[in-house]
């Protein structure tokens, strides 16, 4: 992986190249990064550009042996580390170290935009606890205490470090902090709340910001020969991510179906409000059959929703506030977002996305979603009154 080939901040490159250049090499970093971001491939780069024999022009030559080897994910001195659970063969124990073919055919596939959701579809571990377990830790420090096969650095990119057991970080903190001479350690995470605070304090921050829309705009028309208009609709609703932007891509027809779903469950609530609120004018015989075609569709399908819910909220309230520069939506959600942007005003904008973040909160802690959903659209009907 080129430096050139990653989609982050060209100033964030020429930072971590002048470390190198300059020997001042940290030996474990934190990339702090949203889900979708390129934080792996700039992870990858990096270490790349750290071990090749002949860099120049900011950027590592590819032709070295050791370029060759990172290009295939098989150096020596380069180890994988990932959650991970029983998968294929694996039956009992499993380590990243087992499962490093099928990461390296995921990171292929994915073209080093990685996505833990996908991940966890790839293991079939949907009702599975990915993580990166006490194994893991174990190998990493076998592997620290012997010298680099190259002679150059030994790096350690660890994929989803919020998925760190406790127990096994633990047994990582005095490698951390008392690596052997020429150790790397880069921890990616998109949350640094959900990692110890031990484990955070031995790390340099790196923090990788969003992609903009422009950006996320010009890819999608170069490398997925997207028309100007879509490719202007899916940046602008992508969230920085293009990974999200590769997704809404492939399923267009998912935005126009979540759009539907949101104006029927709207209507409603302002037919309340507009009717002396009146309960019998909520047509809920039809907002109970969109609930139940959200949970029906399993829980990726719910938690996809209550994202889109609470974007689409925000977006209301900064258009009823005359910010509409900082509207991030579709020419069709802009249609619909104009018809109920009066609903959301400063009294009850507040109660109103912490209803969607509370939900998304008890979701993935296993609620029960007929419950989950039942008790959102009540609390929506009350919140939306306190205006």
């Amino acid at each position: 992986m080129f430096f050139k080939d990653v989609l982050v901040d060209d100033e964030l490159k020429k930072q971590l190249v002048t470390l190198v250049d300059e020997n001042r090499i940290s030996h474990a970093q934190l990339f702090l990064g949203k889900n979708g971001c390129h934080n792996f491939a700039l992870a990858l780069a990096y270490a790349q550009y750290i071990n090749c024999t002949d860099r120049h022009d900011g950027d590592s030559c590819g032709k070295c042996h050791s370029c060759v080897m990172f290009q295939k994910l098989q150096h020596p001195d380069l180890h994988l580390i990932f959650p991970n659970c029983t998968y294929g063969e694996v039956k009992k124990d499993p380590d990243s170290h087992k499962l490093a073919n099928e990461f390296r055919n995921f990171v292929f596939a994915s073209n080093y935009h990685l996505d833990y959701n996908e991940w966890t579809q790839t293991l079939k571990g949907d009702n599975k606890q990915l993580a990166i377990n006490i194994r893991d830790c174990a190998y990493i420090i076998s592997q620290n205490s012997v010298r680099s096969y190259e002679g150059g650095y030994k790096i350690y990119i660890l994929w989803m470090a919020e998925k760190i057991r406790p127990e096994a970080a633990n047994k990582l903190l005095k490698t951390l902090e008392e690596p052997e001479s020429k150790s790397l350690f880069i921890l990616l995470a998109e949350s640094s709340d959900l990692i110890l605070p031990t484990i955070l304090s031995r790390t340099q921050l790196v923090k990788i910001p969003p992609l903009t829309a422009e950006i996320i705009k010009a890819h999608l028309i170069e490398d997925e020969d997207v028309d100007e208009k879509l490719a202007a609709d899916i940046a602008a609703i992508s969230e920085g991510s293009y990974v999200k932007a590769l997704s809404l891509l492939q399923d267009d027809a998912e935005l126009h179906h979540l759009l539907t779903e949101y104006n029927i469950i709207l209507k409603s609530l302002s037919a309340y409000l507009q009717n002396g609120r009146d309960l019998a004018r909520i047509n809920y015989l039809g907002v109970q059959e969109v609930l139940g075609t959200i949970i029906k569709d399993g829980k990726e399908a719910q938690k996809m929703f209550l994202a889109y819910l609470l974007r689409m909220f925000r977006n209301e309230f900064l258009l009823n506030k005359g910010c509409s520069e900082l509207v991030k939506a579709t020419a069709e959600e802009w249609k619909v977002l104009d018809e109920y942007r009066l609903l959301f005003t400063v009294k009850n904008a507040g109660l109103l996305l912490n209803d969607c973040s509370q939900a998304i909160y008890h979701l993935e802690r296993n609620a029960n979603s007929n419950i989950l959903f039942t008790d959102l659209y009540f609390k929506l009907l009350l919140d939306f009154s306190k205006r």
